[in-house]
């Protein structure tokens, strides 16, 4: 095997996400034929690697890691992040999976809704790539009535003052005297929250209801399911996965 930066090796590995694994090495928790690892290193997957003392690659038996893709409806005060920094419940307690998974991507501390989990990390970076323009939609009330201006701003982008960039043109209209939904195609820090901040609104309730094509649809809060076939051979077709990587991810969710 080709030498690979051990971020990416671990998640490829099933472990956690590429900045996820970032976070662990930094923080001491992954070791490498007994050493503490430095963030940037490279691996073949012959070593002996030790992630938060769980083993991975050669160290856990070589095992193949079986392709798993959760579609979650997170609720509101469970942070996502895999680490115990917030003190909070996180995502992972909540769920309770059997295999290893992690979250794709963020959803805020404050905000419920539709949170992807899965083990696959090509899967995972390209789904949150920055410059891939993949949709987010959200439901969202504010604390007052808002007027067509409003929508205009949010529509046509919003500076972020506390970020020094502004948002891009985004899909909104409204569904109630104080409630809208929003097509994001980016994913800058609490952004809906800013957006609206910076015009005079409050975010009261924040809900993620569809990632690129996966939807939320009627599942109850706190509860998820694996992905289905028919969602993960388009979702592939977004994202530009390999005919063979495509074949092996539905032979292996096929239930």
């Amino acid at each position: 095997m080709e030498p690979t930066r051990l971020n990416k090796y671990l998640s490829e590995q099933g472990i956690c996400s590429r900045r996820e694994a970032d976070r662990l090495i930094e923080a001491g928790q992954v070791t490498i034929d007994g050493r503490k690892a430095v963030i940037g290193e490279k691996v073949t997957g012959q070593e002996t690697i030790l992630c938060k003392g769980k083993p991975a690659g050669r160290a856990s038996g070589g095992q193949k890691v079986r392709p798993v893709l959760l579609v979650v409806n997170k609720p509101r005060g469970i942070v996502c992040t895999t680490s115990d920094k917030d003190h909070a419940p996180n995502v992972l307690d909540l769920i309770q999976y059997p295999a290893r998974v992690y979250p794709v991507g963020r959803l805020d501390k404050d905000s419920e809704g539709l949170l992807l989990m899965t083990n696959q990390g090509e899967l995972a970076n390209r789904i949150m790539h920055a410059g891939s323009l993949h949709e987010k939609e959200y439901l969202v009330t504010v604390d007052q009535p808002f007027n067509a201006a409003f929508l205009r701003k949010m529509r046509e982008g919003v500076e972020l003052k506390e970020l020094g960039e502004k948002t891009r043109p985004c899909q909104i209209e409204a569904v109630g005297p104080k409630t809208f939904k929003i097509i994001l195609t980016q994913g800058l820090n609490r952004q809906i929250r800013r957006m609206c901040g910076e015009l005079g609104y409050r975010v009261v309730t924040l809900k993620r209801t569809r990632i690129m094509n996966i939807h939320l649809g009627r599942l109850n809060t706190g509860d998820f399911r694996r992905a289905t076939p028919r969602e993960l051979e388009e979702l592939e077709r977004h994202l530009g996965l390999a005919k063979d990587d495509a074949a092996q991810y539905d032979s292996d969710f096929a239930e």
